[in-house]
């Protein structure tokens, strides 16, 4: 009895086995060619498949890195903005210190170059007073001497000198300093009579007064 149950495990057992015929009996064809071309198409499709799952992520993650830079850049300011805007602050600011020193030093200059040209002219009137009475004297009438008194006279008018000596004006303390009163009847108002030693100054700058004698009214 216990010897047949083993053999009815045996039997009930159920049998396999693989073909290892390299030539199917049925096609006729070899069965290792078939396998080896279906393997490299299979290969690049799951090549393939795994490229485009790499691009499609590639491209989400670009996506959500552009995103998440717009969203910074409208929440918080961007110190390298605030670097160059400081900056450009800096830079007009010393520009125009720059320029109000420029017209300082040149307003400067222009001052420095008036008082050495009235310097000039100042330390030359006494000249020019030996020049007037001379000529008052007839001296220079004719000669080389009149015509070097001519060029200086020439050379200093282009300095804006001027000469104060106009006679029947009415008096006027800021350019005329009177000497003497003499009273008569043919004035209404006080008025230079006479030119005792001229006057000059530069353009509206009054150099030295006129010494005059007033014309008073009796």
């Amino acid at each position: 009895m216990p010897h047949h149950g083993n053999e009815e495990e045996h039997q009930s057992e159920p049998v396999s086995f693989r073909d290892n015929r390299k030539i199917d009996p049925e096609t006729g064809e070899v069965r290792g060619q078939q396998d080896d071309a279906d393997a490299p198409a299979a290969e690049e499709s799951a090549a393939g498949e795994q490229a485009g799952a790499d691009t499609s992520e590639g491209d989400a993650l670009a996506q959500a890195e552009a995103i998440l830079n717009e969203a910074g850049a409208e929440g918080e300011s961007n110190p390298a903005v605030d670097v160059v805007a400081e900056l450009r602050n800096d830079l007009l600011r010393l520009q125009a210190e720059y320029v109000n020193y420029r017209r300082r030093v040149e307003r400067d200059r222009d001052v420095a170059r008036d008082q050495a040209v009235i310097g000039v002219l100042t330390s030359l009137m006494p000249v020019l007073d030996d020049i007037d009475a001379a000529r008052q004297h007839g001296d220079l009438a004719d000669g080389p001497f009149a015509a070097i008194a001519g060029k200086l006279e020439n050379v200093l008018k282009a300095y804006e000198l001027t000469r104060i000596d106009e006679v029947g004006v009415a008096f006027d303390p800021n350019i005329h300093e009177a000497l003497m009163q003499q009273p008569s009847a043919e004035v209404q108002a006080d008025s230079v009579n006479q030119i005792l030693r001229a006057g000059y100054r530069k353009g509206e700058r009054v150099l030295r007064a006129a010494q005059v004698i007033v014309a008073v009214p009796e």
